[in-house]
């Protein structure tokens, strides 16, 4: 039987639900996601690393959860809010329900709450801290939620990057006619789509952690560098951004979120921190260069400060709704990167072609 439970937010506010999943508390930046569906691949999304996650959208779990929707190895998120969750799912490929997976994996969630009032505190007063208890009354929780560092204070990109090594071998047979290129992927919240959808267009795809060298990338003998998305303010990520500088002018390099803000920073930008962020599967980019606006979907709570971008990059896609920097591309170098994720899971598979671009960068260059 599911316990009362209370979400609390640091300025006070307090919602009321029911315990699902692991009956433990937690704390983490509350943040809202706007797609329809997709609820697997968000929970096991990297960059939700020290995020309490709310989707929007009311039910959750109709369609259960299966060992293919997994955007990493174990589920990311700190806890879990939702409208209702759906006890009873229904999908020939499903294999439990979110509560089970939730427990399995030992993260808190609560139902049963007005998500609706929840999403309009975050759009009003920002993302904040947030602790989920079934145990503490709303005076102990809060007073605990105090003594928690601040989202931003934290490096969540050690945290999740890849202890080791690893590789991804092409999807393709030994007499397709796709060509072959080697991509190094430095894994700051890998997405595995991005791995799968590099396989399958023939590429071997290398990730490596976080820490990883400049030198120790370049005896892997790389056709081309991507940059993965990741959690957290790439302000405390001068580590990567120092390997990244020395990356440029070697390889054709792609940045996915994360990676178009450490790119950003390798050239002298800046990069602050949205009101509420980007998230979901529904935000509409503009290239500036034809014109034309794609859907993306996105997943970030920082963007580049376009007052600070150097002569050396240029401006090549923007935010519909609020006008932020989506898109990056060196004036000379193959270098560009996106601030949304082409990957998509969840969301449209509009941007997809990027990684062809990719691809033909490397065929020029090599």
């Amino acid at each position: 039987m599911s316990k009362k439970a209370i979400l609390i937010l640091e300025d006070g506010v307090m919602y009321e639900g029911f315990t699902f999943g692991a009956e433990v508390d937690t704390s983490g930046e509350v943040v809202f996601n706007t797609s329809m569906a997709g609820y697997q691949e968000m929970l096991t999304d990297p960059s939700y690393a020290g995020q309490i996650l709310v989707p929007t959208y009311p039910l959750i779990g109709n369609y259960g959860v299966n060992k293919d929707d997994d955007e990493s190895k174990r589920i990311q998120v700190k806890g879990f809010v939702v409208r209702e969750e759906c006890l009873e799912p229904s999908h020939y490929l499903s294999t439990g329900t979110v509560h089970d997976y939730l427990a399995e994996y030992r993260i808190p969630g609560i139902s049963g709450l007005d998500t609706r009032a929840l999403t309009r505190r975050l759009r009003s007063a920002g993302v904040m801290m947030g602790m989920i208890t079934s145990g503490k009354t709303p005076e102990q929780a809060l007073a605990e939620l105090k003594k928690v560092p601040d989202y931003g204070s934290v490096d969540f990109v050690r945290e999740v990057s890849t202890p080791v090594p690893y590789k991804v071998e092409p999807q393709t047979s030994a007499d397709s006619k796709l060509p072959h290129y080697h991509v190094v992927a430095l894994d700051c919240g890998l997405k595995l789509n991005i791995a799968r959808i590099l396989s399958q267009k023939g590429c071997t795809v290398t990730v490596v952690p976080c820490t990883t060298t400049a030198e120790s990338i370049f005896a892997l003998k790389p056709d081309g560098i991507l940059l993965s998305p990741g959690p957290g303010d790439p302000a405390l990520l001068d580590y990567i951004v120092a390997t990244v500088r020395k990356l440029i002018g070697i390889k054709p390099i792609m940045g996915i979120c994360l990676g178009n803000q450490l790119i950003a920073r390798a050239f002298g930008s800046n990069t602050f921190k949205l009101k509420f962020g980007h998230r979901g599967g529904n935000h509409p980019v503009r290239d500036l260069e034809t014109g034309r606006v794609y859907i993306t979907a996105q997943n970030h709570g920082y963007a580049v400060d376009p007052d600070t971008i150097g002569n050396e990059l240029k401006v090549t896609q923007i935010n519909l709704n609020d006008g932020t920097v989506e898109g990056l591309r060196h004036k000379e170098l193959p270098i560009f990167s996106i601030q949304y994720h082409s990957e998509a899971s969840p969301g449209p598979w509009d941007n997809v072609y990027l990684f062809d671009r990719f691809i033909e960068m490397m065929k020029e260059t090599k």
